[in-house]
């Protein structure tokens, strides 16, 4: 059998073909009941290259994919591999203005996908199979970026952000990520995000088994685990408070002890839910991650040394960390300022944007977090800089009182925001996703006692506002320069006492 070791630097598409020659009737992708094998995937990623090279796509070229989990994204995804092209994953939900700034700025000859993006054409995948082009095997080439996602919607701003690794397989990638030819990898979350495309598609060129689901959703993540026997699993904290707000019963009632190991990213993850998640799967299991789609730097942190360091995120495993004041020295241990990053020395760049500029300090980079290093140099995340809520001259991060409020049993999800006040500059206030019958004055009231129980004075919400909608998408992000602007131009609401 293959393993990650025996294989550097290898061309996407003729990684494959090795697959697809030495374990042909090994399952390759599975999305709910649709499981394909590696032989079955090379002919039909063959017959989709040669569609979508008769759609004009070549060497380089960005591809925008705008499908939902399933079997046909990854399809895609391999066959744009296959022409030396840059898969562009985008989400097939973006309001149409949104889609179609990505698309201006990826210019992709066709758009993949259930969209419709004016003086583009969109094809499905299935169109791409249906052209009656052969499958026998294609010239190996290789895409000089092996990903493009994008970011910034928040800002109403898009931006590409293409990676500076080639399409190749690469055993860092899968050691890093703890995954290999031997692992069923379990991914509820969207595949268009850069956490879930690339910590899978490390494990699937390696041949594991992919196992996706079309959208998350706690009971059916257990059952999945369980189904597969799946043996390493991608999480955000969103994802970890679901499942761990579900019935103790109904956690209980699936075998999980395949599981090896368990990821978590993308978000803030409140050490109380962390905690939670090590008593129940042991520390050995539980893996953390933080850094960027840019790749600059990333720090990882096992469940083993979190719970001598509680709250930390982490050292480098690639890259270096600094932390820095608005001077732009380096700051002493547990002060907290920007965090910016640098990559190796003799290390190329990892990335490039299309439609921003780096926000940098000579040879450092910031994604925009604050945090602060310990003395032995595990990082320590406050919240992004662009969120800090200033009340009366002091810093509040909405990711603490955030953390502090989702520990109640009947908050489903929570965030905070800074409105304007005539005394304080801005006042903290929070919008609560409720357990279904608990939203209302009582909830209120309790709140704010638990609030007052966990955080400062000045940190607890003046106001709460209760929602029935998620905050969080099923990839852990919120949008609070959003949420902030809708409610800036609107009354507040349900003021608490």
């Amino acid at each position: 059998m293959t393993t990650a070791t025996d294989v550097t630097a290898v061309p996407i598409g003729r990684r494959v073909r090795d697959l697809a020659a030495t374990r042909p009737d090994a399952p390759a992708v599975t999305c709910g009941d649709d499981t394909v094998t590696w032989a079955d995937l090379d002919r039909r990623t063959n017959r989709m290259a040669r569609a979508l090279a008769d759609a004009g796509v070549d060497q380089g070229r960005f591809v925008t994919i705008a499908l939902p989990n399933g079997v046909g994204f990854v399809l895609v995804c391999v066959a744009v591999w296959k022409l030396g092209a840059v898969p562009q994953p985008v989400s097939w939900r973006l309001p149409e203005a949104e889609l179609a700034g990505v698309v201006d700025l990826a210019d992709p000859p066709v758009v993949v996908g259930p969209v419709a993006v004016p003086g583009r054409r969109a094809v499905l995948p299935e169109e791409l199979e249906a052209g009656g082009h052969g499958d026998g095997p294609l010239p190996d080439r290789v895409s000089p970026s092996w990903k493009a996602p994008t970011s910034g919607g928040s800002t109403g701003r898009p931006k590409l952000i293409v990676s500076g690794t080639p399409g190749v397989v690469e055993d860092r990638a899968t050691r890093f990520w703890r995954c290999g030819a031997d692992d069923t990898l379990l991914m509820p979350g969207p595949m268009f995000h850069n956490g879930p495309f690339a910590s899978a598609f490390a494990g699937f060129l390696e041949g594991g088994h992919l196992v996706l689901l079309p959208r998350f959703d706690a009971a059916a993540t257990l059952r999945e685990v369980e189904r597969h026997r799946a043996t390493w699993l991608y999480l955000v904290p969103t994802m970890m408070n679901r499942i761990w707000r579900l019935p103790e019963e109904r956690r209980a009632a699936h075998d999980l002890s395949s599981l090896r190991t368990v990821w978590h990213l993308a978000a803030p993850c409140p050490p109380w839910l962390k905690h939670a998640w090590i008593d129940w799967l042991g520390p050995e299991r539980i893996w953390e991650l933080y850094g960027g789609t840019e790749s600059i730097a990333t720090t990882v942190i096992a469940g083993t040394e979190w719970l001598d360091r509680p709250g930390s995120v982490g050292r480098p495993a690639y890259g270096e960390i600094a932390v820095l004041g608005p001077d732009g020295r380096r700051l002493p241990p547990g002060e907290v300022g920007e965090v910016y990053m640098r990559r190796d020395e003799g290390v190329p760049a990892t990335y490039r944007y299309i439609g921003a500029e780096a926000r940098s300090l000579g040879e450092w980079e910031s994604l925009g977090d604050l945090g602060s290093l310990d003395a032995d140099g595990f990082l320590y995340l406050a919240d992004r800089r662009t969120d800090m809520i200033l009340v009366g001259g002091e810093n509040v991060y909405p990711a603490e009182v955030e953390a502090a409020l989702e520990e109640h049993p009947d908050v489903l999800s929570c965030a905070v925001v800074g409105l304007p006040d005539d005394d304080l500059g801005q006042a903290v206030h929070a919008i609560v996703q409720a357990r279904d019958g608990r939203a209302g004055d009582a909830l209120r009231d309790e709140l704010d006692r638990w609030a007052g129980e966990r955080l400062e004075r000045m940190k607890r919400p003046r106001s709460v506002e209760f929602v029935d909608v998620p905050l969080r998408d099923d990839a852990g992000k919120v949008r609070r320069s959003a949420l902030r602007a809708e409610r800036i131009g609107t009354p507040r609401r349900e003021a608490a006492g």
